[in-house]
């Protein structure tokens, strides 16, 4: 097994862009003790919002999904940016939260969400197993479809 995030990460076919910036009065993530709070991360594509829509409407379940990978990548460049991307670092993806955009009838926020979930799993092993909210909300920032946070915990160094 490779010892980058961003190795496991090409490894599996996807690109680990670099950590984006924080789009207002924010910092990217926090560390505490052994937890990583991971801010919001938009679906983003070679550093420009990707998947801009709403799902129900303009944006297709499969799209969703791939809009909730894309931002999960954008968590993964946050973890990999906090710990030196050392992917021996990680003890747990504790939680992750998924934010769809979305209309009101739209009810399948759950199977959007694990685009994400999968990508966690598939890059952490049974580490990557989290809890999680799926939330359906009105929209997003650059009106994407989706965004994803997480929390983390850390080995210790």
């Amino acid at each position: 097994m490779p010892h980058s995030i961003s190795a496991r990460v090409a490894e599996l076919g996807f690109t680990l862009e670099p950590a984006s910036a924080p789009a207002a009065n924010y910092v990217p993530f926090v560390q505490d003790g052994n937890l990583l709070f991971i801010s919001g991360q938009i679906s983003r594509e070679g550093g420009k919002a990707a998947y801009v829509g709403r799902l129900g409407d303009t944006i297709s379940d499969d799209d969703g999904v791939a809009a909730a990978r894309l931002a999960a990548l954008g968590v993964l460049s946050q973890i990999a940016a906090a710990t030196g991307d050392r992917l021996d670092r990680v003890g747990r993806v504790m939680r992750v939260g998924v934010f769809v955009a979305s209309t009101p009838e739209f009810d399948r926020q759950s199977a959007i969400a694990n685009g994400a979930s999968d990508l966690m799993v598939q890059v952490f092993g049974d580490a990557g197993r989290h809890a999680r909210a799926a939330v359906g909300v009105a929209s997003l920032p650059s009106g994407v479809a989706v965004e994803v946070d997480a929390i983390v915990s850390l080995k210790p160094q």
